[in-house]
């Protein structure tokens, strides 16, 4: 039996803020700001987040911006054009396909431009408390140093956790090894958290 449950008490006492946390229960906010964030450090995406809804509060608004002023925006994200154009585009197929409401499944999200499967379940988990395994470079890291996985990709990892974390632990594993990961760096200090609170040996 994997030490789920002594694994989550642990994080969850070391636990802090994750900054884009701030837009959880707001669909709207949640999609952009976690689109906006892939390849970024997250206290820059949230400065550029909180200066795009200054001008663009909701999905009708963005769809008004041209695609230079999203640009402008949100820069410096990491491939700020890419996510502009994606941002207009996203906007006018949510307005026109999805009568201006973010889509609540996996497969609908995926529709949208920039937006994968980490995005999707963020969205889902964060914005509309659904249990989805949100996998980043932190899960994929942590999962596999804890021996609860050991696969090659974040893909990989989310199909295993799927099968073996239960579902109780779904929509705290990204916030909580996430916190940690951004904590601990470094592969050694974070193997040494863990070997400190005794969730992995020091073999």
């Amino acid at each position: 039996m994997k030490n789920f449950e002594r694994v989550f008490f642990v994080f969850k006492r070391n636990y802090t803020h994750v900054p884009l946390e701030v837009f959880a229960d707001k669909p709207y906010k949640t999609l952009v700001s976690t689109l906006l964030s892939s390849r970024t450090k997250d206290e820059v995406t949230l400065t550029s987040s909180k200066r795009l809804f200054k001008k663009a509060p909701n999905i009708k608004k963005l769809r008004q911006l041209s695609q230079a002023e999203i640009r402008n925006l949100i820069y410096p994200v990491g491939f700020y054009k890419t996510k502009a154009k994606n941002l207009k585009i996203l906007a006018k197929m949510i307005l026109e396909e999805f009568e201006g409401e973010i889509p609540r499944s996996q497969e609908e999200l995926m529709q949208l431009p920039g937006v994968g499967r980490k995005t999707a379940n963020l969205v889902l988990n964060r914005a509309f408390s659904k249990p989805a395994i949100a996998v980043d470079t932190h899960v994929h890291r942590i999962s596999n140093l804890l021996g609860w996985v050991n696969t090659k990709t974040p893909k990989e990892t989310e199909d295993k956790l799927n099968k073996i974390l239960p579902k109780k632990y779904w929509s705290d594993i990204n916030r909580f090894f996430v916190s940690i990961g951004r904590k601990y760096r470094s592969h050694k200090k974070l193997k040494e958290f863990l070997i400190k609170n005794q969730l992995v040996d020091s073999t």
